[in-house]
């Protein structure tokens, strides 16, 4: 049975589940229905939102360039993270973009896979999380498909253009999850970043 999270908890990965090494960290949200008759608002393209992972070296990303994996960027040169493609729109069910971590592989001077999701051109299509519904984060243990845990985002997201979703950390030899759910007004990817340089 699969432990859903709040904002702020943490979850160990690895303590009761001896042997873990490949999880998948699934990714999910829908585009908010709009209020209102036919003349309510409905925006011109659809809401891009891009899945990436971080790679932190105490706490700080390092090398940018090598070390964020995402749609431009699909494995780690480790081979420990894959990206699984960009989904453009979010539209259906279940995980809408998915990202493959082996444990056992990432090296050992990584302590910290930061997971962040940032709208596409928000600024230019004027979108924001606020648009946004049903978002989720979930890491599943790739050898049995069994869901671990899920953290569903809850709070106000108006204005939020990115998103701090969840980590996975090391921490006494064991990896946890962190549900973050840290919104911020950063544009795009590489303004994200800055956060961890």
């Amino acid at each position: 049975m699969a432990v859903s999270l709040q904002k702020g908890q943490k979850i160990s990965l690895t303590k009761d589940n001896a042997g873990l090494s490949r999880i998948m960290v699934g990714l999910g949200w829908d585009e908010a229905k709009r209020a209102g008759g036919i003349f309510s608002f409905k925006p011109s393209q659809a809401i891009d939102c891009d899945a990436s992972v971080f790679c932190l070296q105490n706490g700080k990303l390092v090398s940018p360039a090598e070390d964020t994996v995402y749609f431009g960027n699909l494995r780690h040169h480790s081979g420990a993270i894959q990206h699984m493609g960009d989904n453009l729109t979010g539209a259906g069910d279940g995980d809408d973009e998915q990202i493959m971590i082996d444990l056992n592989a990432v090296p050992a001077q990584y302590d910290r896979l930061v997971i962040v999701v940032n709208i596409y051109q928000a600024v230019q299509r004027h979108q924001h999380f606020g648009m946004v519904q049903n978002a989720f984060c979930r890491v599943v243990d790739q050898k049995t498909n069994q869901e671990l845990c899920r953290y569903n985002l809850t709070d106000n997201y108006n204005g939020m253009t990115s998103m701090i979703f969840g980590e996975v950390y090391r921490h006494n030899g064991e990896w946890k999850f962190n549900a973050v759910g840290q919104g911020t007004t950063d544009p795009g990817l590489n303004e994200l970043s800055m956060q961890f340089r």
